[in-house]
């Protein structure tokens, strides 16, 4: 009994591996790449950032859920973002999806 509860306890943070890892923070400011709108409860976006402070599988893409509270404000900077060409990042909250994508919860706009 001891063997297989020594078992479980070393193999479940490898197959969550991604929620240990998952950290807080800025990204670099970039452009974006793409801005997806779905029909899914979340909208992605992708940046070429260089580093991906969350630790997501994926370093590139990103989303939002549209509950959350200023979702549709970082929406409406994100989608002005592409329209004028301008350098944005973003603030990762460290939870990924089950896609690898980070979520974020603010989004900052360089002149």
């Amino acid at each position: 009994m001891r063997k297989k509860i020594s078992i479980i306890i070393c193999i479940v943070p490898i197959l969550f591996s991604s929620y240990v890892v998952a950290r807080t923070g800025w990204t670099d400011y970039v452009a974006i790449v793409e801005l997806v709108p779905t029909a899914r409860h979340y909208y992605e976006v992708r940046l070429p950032v260089k580093e991906n402070p969350s630790g997501c599988k994926s370093k590139t893409w990103f989303y939002q859920d549209y509950a959350a509270p200023g979702s549709d404000k970082m929406f409406r900077v994100l989608l002005e973002g592409v329209k004028a060409g301008a350098n944005l990042r973003v603030y990762v909250t460290g939870k990924c999806n089950i896609n690898g994508y980070a979520e974020i919860s603010a989004v900052s706009v360089t002149p």
